[in-house]
């Protein structure tokens, strides 16, 4: 599949290019000096990113809790013997101002999950699973939506839409389409008409001709007719506003990007290269098999690995994440990293349920 605006290289930007991270992912470097760079960069930057401020209210909203194979989201961790475990979809939702006064509001994993489950894995599972037993493990929390309406913002209050990489996301009716789209009977106007999906360029180049290893969790169809002025590429990192900057992770897909968030609390970085806190620091975690299986394999974090397409790469992104984030507030033993898709207990699963659970992030600068 192409798409259908040409090269991407000519698609605009945004934001303010971090220098700390470009030689990380050298190609004449081995893959444990790419981690000790990753460390370096990451402590400097870490020392530096308070100074560009806090954004003005950051705020936590639940989509949806639904099944995922604890081989993935654990990796070769654990020795529970559910065969799933449970995650809930977040969405973050930032807003600041900008040095000229206007405000700016950053949607962060707005998934439109009625839209995503047709994404080959999941709708496989889906066509497998008796609907009786999906109703139990599958929770509808709020779309992104009721959650604006309660917030109450516009619509058109929203300047970027940003994921941490586009698995599952079919972004139609959030960015609308330029022809008549079958399954959604017309042609969709964007939801949200001033908003800019910031993506890194790797993963727009990577989804115009997926690899066999990707192709179960990515909707190429969803992506041909949507409007190309809809989207900001970038390559790297960026500070995209006071406290807040997107830091490229490379690993889970080669496009992967992270948030990082300077709070009243401390640094928060936030993606799915992980789904637990207890992941960054495995040695403090109770699910069954974790923490002997980081002593056995000297492993300082567990991946979520459902693609593992550069599995050292993604080991050294959740390490940078890691030296990013400050220690949580609640329990030092865990870092203020949230997962884009936490790990949830539920009884269907057992020997899932998290040690440790952040559940939200909170933050207002007004307070």
């Amino acid at each position: 599949m192409r798409f259908p605006w040409g090269d991407i290289a000519d698609l605009p930007t945004v934001g303010d290019r971090i220098d700390t991270f470009i030689d990380i992912a050298k190609a004449d470097e081995t893959p444990g000096a790419r981690l000790r760079l990753a460390r370096e960069r990451a402590r400097s930057f870490r020392r530096e990113f308070p100074s560009t401020g806090t954004p003005d209210s950051v705020t936590t909203c639940d989509l949806v809790t639904l099944p995922y194979p604890t081989r993935f989201g654990l990796f070769r961790a654990s020795l529970a013997i559910a065969p799933f475990l449970s995650i809930t979809n977040r969405m973050l939702v930032i807003r600041w101002h900008d040095s000229d006064g206007r405000r700016r509001t950053l949607l962060f994993e707005p998934s439109d999950f009625e839209l995503g489950r047709y994404t080959p894995y999941f709708d496989n599972l889906s066509q497998r699973t008796p609907r009786v037993l999906e109703r139990q493990v599958v929770r509808e929390h709020g779309t992104v939506l009721a959650h604006l309406e309660r917030l109450g913002i516009e619509p058109d209050e929203v300047d970027y839409l940003m994921f941490d990489h586009l698995h599952t996301q079919d972004l139609r009716r959030w960015i609308g389409a330029t022809a008549h789209q079958d399954d959604l009977g017309g042609t969709p106007r964007a939801i949200f008409p001033n908003a800019k999906v910031i993506v890194q360029r790797d993963e727009l180049a990577a989804m115009a001709e997926l690899h066999p290893l990707q192709k179960p969790w990515y909707q190429p169809a969803a992506y041909r007719d949507v409007p190309a002025e809809a989207f900001l590429p970038i390559e790297g990192s960026i500070v995209l506003g006071p406290g807040v900057a997107v830091v490229k992770t490379p690993g889970h897909v080669f496009g992967n990007q992270s948030l990082v968030v300077n709070t009243s609390t401390g640094i928060w970085v936030s993606s799915e290269n992980v789904i637990a806190a207890e992941a960054l620091t495995p040695e403090h975690s109770r699910l069954p098999g974790v923490a002997g299986w980081a002593q056995r394999w000297q492993q300082e974090v567990v991946l979520n690995a459902n693609t593992i397409e550069t599995t050292a790469d993604q080991y050294n992104s959740i390490v940078l994440e890691k030296t990013l984030a400050d220690r949580s507030q609640a329990d030092s033993r865990f870092l203020q990293f949230f997962p884009s898709s936490e790990l949830t207990g539920a009884w269907t699963n057992p020997g899932t349920r998290p040690t440790f659970s952040h559940g939200r992030i909170t933050h207002d600068s007004s307070l």
